[in-house]
């Protein structure tokens, strides 16, 4: 084998040289200019350009050597009417030589000969390299095929660079869709260490993502069922599955319980060992406690249906028999037993009417002038008449302001007030109904002298459903809507309803609508 030349020596070190850069460098101006300029001492001539083809198919020079940068867009005239690569034997761009010298005679440049190459790369034209020449004869074979080793570096690093911006468009797309999911995202290297913790998760944990990146997951999240075991260090999840896994548990954060749905994908390499695991993190609040609250109602609905059908029927029964015969007193009594018990039932499918209604943005109201104190006394009339254990007083001022509301509505929230308030005085006392005015509001009040409410339940009190945990007796049996409902018509009126209460001194309630 014949030593290489000289030539063939400098010609290998150029193509090293530009191999290095482009390994080591991501600058693909750089790495194109460095190209063109080997390219050109190569072969002798005087300067060059690389164009690259554009989205729209065009061509546009992105690498020159001895060309000022002011007078590239005069080369234009070379960039256009190049073929696409079908034919690599007889691939030529038409009448080079020609456009050159059109070029050259108007920028006043001695270029006479132009030799130009594909640059392909998987079967696609990228671009073309062109060389300059002033002097010397026409270009070789030889260096031709010089040239076309430096076509070749250069559609590698074009193709190289492109897919660097690809993955590079395609990280920051998904970085952007992890960080602005509205759930919580985290991925986690194989040790269950957090690498990314998204904007939701460090909302929902109250970690900052800088912090939470590179610790365990465990100490992060501390995620606990629902008796308050610790799943994460005792019973990891990840560690009971090597396949995708939903689990679901509570994260505590500043005194509050927030229950999450997660769910694991591991993903692993090509030899199946781990490599990450993506972590999907939903606050499912508000879905359990709809679940629960659901089953609550059913609890209760069916315990309060069931009683007064109960009564009913059971009274029924016993005066339809026929080996009997009651005196008048115990047919009166027993005749108000199922009335009462009637009247109980038809309020509760009301309140369940009213709350459906609620729900669906249905409950329509009648608005009309009205007198609230006058409202008041006819409901505290109608309840003197069946507590005989309860004192009742009416306190309004004389000259107590109209309110603009629905009667029909209003005396439903004084009827609702009025039935805890015997409810919950089981051991009789004096309910009192008042009211005052200022020059915005008119406030009306019912108070008792009961058990009173404790502070921490006193503004779930008014939640669908929800019945205080300290003042749960057979005596004190509902449905949980009623306040609810005063709450919602209330707020309908454009006012406000809430309770002053101490535990065993009674309970005041207290609501104010706007001055008609």
């Amino acid at each position: 084998m014949q030593a290489m030349t000289d030539y063939q020596l400098r010609q290998r070190e150029y193509l090293l040289e530009i191999s290095r850069a482009m390994t080591s460098s991501l600058n693909l101006p750089s790495v194109l200019r460095m190209i063109i300029q080997y390219a050109v001492e190569m072969l002798q001539g005087q300067a060059g350009l690389i164009a690259l083809r554009q989205e729209d198919g065009s061509f546009r020079v992105q690498a020159s050597y001895g060309l000022r940068s002011g007078i590239l867009p005069f080369f234009a005239p070379l960039l256009t009417d190049i073929p696409p690569w079908t034919d690599p034997i007889g691939w030529m761009i038409p009448d080079l030589e020609m456009r050159l010298s059109m070029v050259a005679a108007t920028l006043g440049l001695g270029l006479r000969q132009v030799v130009a190459l594909p640059m392909v790369m998987q079967g696609e034209l990228i671009g073309v390299i062109y060389v300059f020449r002033s002097r010397g004869g026409a270009f070789s074979a030889n260096d031709r095929q010089v040239l076309a080793s430096f076509a070749d570096q250069a559609a590698i690093a074009v193709h190289n660079a492109r897919l660097y911006q690809q993955v590079m468009k395609e990280k920051r797309l998904l970085s952007a869709i992890i960080e602005n999911s509205a759930d919580g995202i985290m991925i986690l290297d194989r040790h269950c260490r957090i690498q990314v913790f998204n904007r939701a998760l460090v909302k929902l944990t109250g970690w900052p993502a800088e912090e939470a990146i590179g610790q365990p997951c465990y100490r992060v999240l501390a995620l606990r069922d629902r008796q308050g075991k610790d799943l994460c260090r005792t019973q990891c999840p990840l560690m009971r599955s090597g396949g995708r896994l939903y689990v679901e548990g509570d994260i505590h954060r500043d005194d509050r319980t927030i229950t999450v749905g997660i769910t694991y994908s591991p993903l692993y390499d090509d030899g199946g060992r781990l490599v990450s695991i993506i972590a999907n993190v939903r606050d499912i609040t508000a879905f359990r406690e709809a679940e629960e609250m659901k089953s609550t109602f059913i609890s209760i609905i069916s315990h309060e249906l069931k009683s007064p059908v109960a009564l009913i029927k059971g009274y029924a029964d016993t005066l339809r028999r026929e080996d009997a015969h009651w005196d008048e007193k115990t047919l009166r009594e027993s005749l108000d037993v199922i009335v009462e018990e009637s009247d109980r039932l038809n309020q509760l499918i009301d309140n369940l009417l009213d709350a459906s209604r609620l729900q669906a943005g249905a409950l329509k109201l009648e608005f009309s002038y009205l007198r609230i104190d006058e409202l008041a006394e006819k409901e505290v009339e109608k309840f003197r008449t069946q507590s005989k254990e309860h004192l009742f007083a009416v306190d309004f001022p004389a000259d107590l302001p109209l309110v603009r509301g629905d009667s029909e509505r209003l005396r439903q929230v004084l009827d609702n007030l009025l039935s805890n308030a015997i409810k919950y005085s089981p051991q009789g006392g004096l309910i009192k109904v008042g009211g005052w005015a200022d020059d915005d509001w008119v406030y009306v009040y019912v108070s008792d002298e009961g058990i009173g409410i404790p502070k921490e339940e006193q503004e779930r009190i008014f939640e669908r459903f929800y019945r205080a945990e300290s003042a749960l007796t057979p005596r004190t049996r509902g449905a949980g809507l009623g306040l609810y409902l005063c709450k919602a018509v209330v707020e309908a009126h454009g006012g406000k309803i809430w309770v002053e209460s101490e535990p065993g001194k009674g309970a005041k309630f207290i609501f104010k609508l706007p001055r008609a």
